[in-house]
C-alpha cells in the first residue's frame, strides 16, 4: 500500500515522502492518526505542487536546522544521575534531561529529536543523535556522571 506521508514519522520517512507500507500499518495507524494520505493520483499532483510551491521555505528550513547544528558544535554536556557503588545508574537517562542541559546553554531542541546511539546504563561518556531536518543530523556528546 503507497501512502505520502503528512508528517515525519520515526523510522518511516519525512513529510510529503511516498513509502511502501503494510495494508495494515497503513489503514489502522497512519491514515485513522491523520499521519498519511493514500498516494493516488490526485494526492500525488497535489503534494508535487506543495513541493515546488514549498521548495524556497526548505532552504530556510534546513538553514535554520544547520544553524541550531552549529550552535550545538562540540558541546560535551554533564548529565547528573543517581548511581550505585559500582558505577550503574539508577532509572533512566532520558532524552528530557539532554534538551533541558540543551535548552540551559540556550539551545532550543525538541525531545522527539533526540535518540541515544547506545542506552546509557553506567557511568561514563555517551552520544545521542539530534535529527533536525532530514538532511541535518548532528551528533551530541554527553556524560553521564554521579550525583
Amino acid at each position: 500500500m503507497e501512502v505520502i506521508l503528512k508528517d515525519d514519522v520515526k523510522g518511516l520517512g519525512y513529510k510529503n515522502d511516498i513509502v511502501t507500507v503494510k495494508p495494515g500499518y497503513g489503514r489502522n495507524y497512519l491514515l485513522p492518526q491523520g499521519l498519511a494520505v493514500l498516494a493516488d493520483k490526485t494526492n500525488k499532483k497535489i503534494v508535487a505542487e506543495n513541493v515546488r510551491q514549498a521548495a524556497h521555505k526548505a532552504e530556510k528550513v534546513k538553514a535554520d536546522a544547520q544553524s541550531v547544528a552549529d550552535k550545538i558544535g562540540d558541546v560535551v554536556l554533564d548529565i547528573p544521575a543517581k548511581v550505585g557503588e559500582s558505577g550503574k545508574i539508577f532509572g533512566r537517562v532520558t532524552t528530557l534531561q539532554l534538551t533541558d542541559a540543551l535548552k540551559a546553554k540556550g539551545i532550543e531542541v525538541d525531545r522527539k529529536r533526540v535518540s541515544f546511539d547506545s542506552e546509557p546504563s553506567v557511568v561514563g561518556s555517551y552520544t545521542a543523535t539530534v535529527d533536525l531536518h532530514r538532511e541535518v543530523k548532528h551528533k551530541l556528546n554527553f556524560n553521564v556522571v554521579a550525583e
